[in-house]
């Protein structure tokens, strides 16, 4: 997952080097921020997948490397951050990393109420 990210922030133009003394974060406090967004984007959408999909299997060791995904897929994924940047954005964005928990809190108790709510037939 932080491979696949790593990708996309590179393209996106972001520095994805990361701290000597915690090298589970990134140096550039933007970065880190979009990594955090990142996970709480996939969490958020994992509902969005059919419960039918399993990961493919290797049945050979390789390097690790970017999985690829699906369009259908991605755009999910997009979507999703574009969703968790946006509910960021709103709060104002100064509250820096519990702004962020405080999103990503939010989004979960949202989609957790959307999949308690009874289907209508």
């Amino acid at each position: 997952m932080r491979t696949t990210f790593e990708v996309w922030a590179q393209g996106d133009g972001h520095i994805v080097r990361r701290r000597e003394d915690k090298p589970e974060e990134y140096l550039i406090f933007e970065t880190q921020r979009r990594w955090v967004i990142w996970q709480a984007a996939l969490t958020h959408g994992k509902n969005a997948k059919t419960a039918g999909q399993k990961p493919a299997q290797s049945t050979r060791a390789r390097a690790p490397r970017a999985p690829a995904i699906s369009s259908d897929e991605a755009a999910v994924r997009n979507q999703v951050l574009n969703e968790v940047l946006e509910a960021f954005t709103q709060m104002g964005g100064s509250d820096g990393m519990e702004g962020i928990v405080k999103v990503v809190q939010s989004l979960k108790k949202k989609r957790k109420a959307l999949a308690d709510q009874p289907l209508d037939d």
